[in-house]
């Protein structure tokens, strides 16, 4: 543990803790036989140690019996006495054999764990804290927490017109959704630079998840759809556009109020284009020096506590009207945390932007 920088855990001394009991007990009350329970130690000792260790315990289990006997009985000849050896041998070296197998899961875990890292640097890259005259802070948390990557992303990027946000939410989980994802987010980047305007980016990503779908044949590929929210905020402008595609409406935060951002005219999800139509609806807003913007998907508007109600998220965020950005959302993922209370959570991601003030004002 000192070699891998891990503190060190109590729970290590439970194997100990259960031999020095037993002995004990054993002692006091030798008509009890309670020294038959020292096969425990090994059984315990599989849970946490590794072959060696596990050995040890039982080795240590195995002496403690004979000293036992040896205290009590003056005999170990009796065949209570080397029943006794032989079941403690015996759990020690299945202990031993199971701690072996817990070793190789950990390790396939752990490698699994490792993968689905660099899967998640590479499909949600770090965003920088800040792009021009927008500051902007990011959460996400997958619901599968081992693989730490799920369904929801997000992405910030400069360019010629702006700073340009998606955030967006693939309908299902598992490796479908990181593909599908992984799609919309390729296909941003590659087409945020040029796009001329949010419709246009909106119909180049709608390409892209058809051409995908096209050559990953599926019984519900018509289902296998992308809701996403699109911001351009430009330079020159106290504004910001939004092109939202059946996602949930951001949250603006203007001077202590808070509202959601309806779209004046809903635009279909990415893949659903074909059967809605591929109108993409661009609402203009302000965003004055301190507004802030939260994108966010339905895995924190939808969660719900024991009781199956919402998260009231518009009316908690309104206690943090004030606070910056990254306060923000730690506040957000704590206070979620809380509501839900040990119930099953969706993956989700936020992300906030906001203008920030810059001297001489707007260039």
């Amino acid at each position: 543990m000192r070699a891998e920088g891990r503190p060190f855990e109590p729970a290590l001394l439970t194997p100990l803790l259960a031999i020095v009991v037993i002995t004990v007990a054993a002692v006091l009350t030798p008509h009890l036989q309670f020294n038959r329970l020292l096969g425990v130690a090994p059984a315990l000792a599989a849970a946490m140690f590794p072959v060696g260790g596990t050995l040890a315990i039982g080795l240590l289990a195995m002496v403690a019996d004979t000293a036992l006997g040896l205290a009590t009985e003056h005999n170990l000849n009796q065949t209570p006495g080397v029943f006794t050896l032989i079941a403690i041998a015996a759990i020690t070296l299945a202990a031993a054999y199971a701690s072996r197998v817990r070793q190789n899961r950990e390790r396939t875990l752990a490698e699994v764990r490792a993968v689905a890292e660099t899967a998640q640097q590479v499909l949600l890259r770090p965003v920088p804290t800040r792009l021009g005259q927008i500051g902007i802070e990011v959460l996400y948390q997958a619901a599968a927490a081992h693989a730490r990557i799920g369904g929801d992303f997000y992405e910030a990027r400069q360019t010629p017109y702006g700073v340009r946000l998606i955030v967006g939410d693939v309908r299902g989980k598992g490796l479908p959704a990181v593909e599908a994802a992984s799609v919309i987010l390729s296909s941003f980047r590659v087409f945020v630079q040029d796009a001329p305007d949010l419709p246009a980016l909106a119909r180049r990503l709608e390409t892209s998840i058809n051409r995908y779908c096209d050559h990953v044949p599926s019984e519900d590929v018509l289902e296998r759809f992308v809701t996403i929210v699109l911001v351009e905020i430009p330079v020159g402008a106290p504004v910001a556009r939004v092109v939202n595609c059946g996602h949930p409406p951001p949250l603006l935060l203007h001077r202590g109020e808070v509202r959601e951002v309806e779209p004046s005219r809903p635009s279909a999800p990415m893949n659903m284009a074909a059967l809605l139509g591929d109108h993409y609806q661009v609402d203009i807003i302000p965003f004055a020096v301190g507004d802030r913007l939260l994108l966010y998907t339905d895995g924190v508007s939808e969660t719900r506590n024991r009781a199956g109600s919402f998260y009231p998220l518009t009316q908690r965020v309104r206690q943090w009207a004030f606070a910056p950005p990254r306060q923000l959302l730690d506040d957000l993922h704590q206070d979620i945390l809380t509501y839900v209370s040990g119930a099953h959570m969706d993956d989700l991601a936020a992300l906030v932007a906001q203008r920030v003030t810059i001297a001489g004002g707007f260039p």
